[in-house]
């Protein structure tokens, strides 16, 4: 792909936003705002502006990954702002943030490169394990977790009548996926080998390992006491993904799917809100006005979708509880149908493809685990969210990248595309 058809192509998806500001209030029977001005200055400013800081400090990356995330961010504007015109404008000020923080990223790494991130692997894990633990501060005071839907992630500033809310988990994500990919980078020979034994099974030296599990261990049991599910599962995927990654031992994914299973076992036993979304995945009828009410309207969604959809701003997605966050892929099935949901799924796909070609390419451990591990969480997440609406996985409670509303979200994506344009660049030159 060249210059002019990247420029090309994040210049589309601010029309893309542009058409869909005008397009939604006339379908619904309402005359156009300025939003149809708002969307795409925004999006050309934003997704603009981070264009040219790639082009200015990572110049030889990948050029497929800025237009894909456009696509992707203007296609779910879209729909969040047909959803609620207010949570729509919100989301082009979180692009804004996001976009100046993803090229300050670029611009703090202009001339170490990543390879300076292994020196701070051990802040990482510390700020990251903080972040998670900040919704646990009790209310009343100016910075304090806040419940919703059953579980504590989200973390409130509030000045006066003035306040503000976020994921902090979003950005942990991505400082745990760091400190993996910079230990197992110097820990990986060691890991291969497997000299302890436990009857049948075949162990590593304990005090490597040690280190990360602690780290893991930690990290799952906070997310499992705050009871988020999806960032649970997500966090235990990756890290046995990413030790797969370094090794190449069946073992650990092995381990991991036991793991897994037995503690899905577990949860569904003791946790009353696990076994609500279980009994919601395979029976949401059963309870259709309680627990099975969102799956179920998801699913009409879809089916009333059809092939191309009851076109924009014509459907009914504000029954879909939560539509603009957990269900927004949902919603866009509904109004582009099929043809428009397999196209976000192959923009994802794309996307995950030309992350996993970055990590294949590199030829430095430490770049090659952390453009896979960054890969492997956009993946995962996509696919645990997105299966939960097609009814494949119960649902988890997590955001769709770059399309749910959500400045936590947008950001912590954002900046996960400028690491991965970086890793690119770097292995290019």
């Amino acid at each position: 792909m060249s210059r002019n058809t990247e420029a090309a192509l994040v210049g589309l998806a601010a029309a893309l936003a542009g058409a869909g500001a005008v397009l939604a209030p006339l379908a619904d029977g309402g005359l156009p705002t300025y939003d149809v001005l708002l969307a795409p200055v925004v999006f050309l400013a934003a997704f603009g502006g981070l264009l040219l800081a790639v082009r200015r400090w990572a110049g030889r990356a990948a050029r497929t990954l800025l237009p894909l995330a456009a696509f992707l961010t203007a296609v779910g504007w879209v729909e969040v702002s047909r959803l609620d015109r207010d949570l729509g404008r919100l989301q082009l000020w979180w692009l804004l943030v996001g976009a100046a923080l993803a090229g300050t990223t670029l611009f703090v790494l202009r001339r170490r490169g990543v390879g300076v991130l292994r020196r701070y692997r051990y802040l990482f894990l510390v700020t990251g394990l903080g972040l998670l633990l900040l919704p646990l501060l009790p209310d009343g005071w100016p910075v304090r977790g806040l419940t919703l839907n059953g579980s504590r992630l989200w973390v409130r500033f509030q000045a006066g009548d003035l306040y503000l809310s976020f994921q902090p988990g979003e950005a942990a994500k991505i400082l745990i996926v760091a400190f993996l990919a910079s230990y197992l980078a110097d820990r990986h020979r060691a890991l291969t080998v497997m000299p302890r034994r436990l009857g049948p099974l075949s162990l590593p030296e304990p005090r490597q390992l040690l280190p990360v599990l602690l780290a893991f261990g930690v990290s799952f049991a906070v997310l499992v006491y705050q009871r988020d599910l999806g960032a649970s599962v997500l966090l235990f995927l990756v890290f046995a993904a990413m030790l797969f990654a370094a090794t190449g031992r069946f073992a650990y994914p092995a381990a991991a799917l036991a793991l897994l299973a037995g503690g899905g076992l577990a949860a569904y036993r003791y946790f009353g809100h696990v076994r609500l979304r279980v009994e919601a995945w395979l029976h949401p009828f059963a309870d259709f006005a309680g627990a099975g009410y969102q799956v179920a309207q998801g699913l009409f969604a879809l089916g009333s979708g059809g092939l191309t959809g009851t076109g924009l701003g014509a459907g009914r997605p504000d029954l879909i509880p939560a539509a603009a966050t957990d269900f927004v892929f949902a919603a866009v099935s509904e109004e582009l149908g099929l043809a428009g949901g397999m196209a976000v799924i192959a923009a994802y796909a794309l996307l995950v493809a030309a992350g996993f070609g970055i990590a294949l390419r590199a030829r430095d451990p430490f770049r090659k685990l952390l453009a896979g591990g960054l890969t492997l969480t956009l993946a995962v997440q996509t696919v645990l969210i997105v299966g939960g609406i097609l009814r494949l996985l119960p649902l988890t409670g997590i955001t769709l990248p770059f399309m749910s509303y959500g400045g936590s979200s947008l950001l912590a994506n954002l900046v996960l595309v400028a690491l991965l344009a970086r890793v690119s660049h770097e292995e290019g030159s």
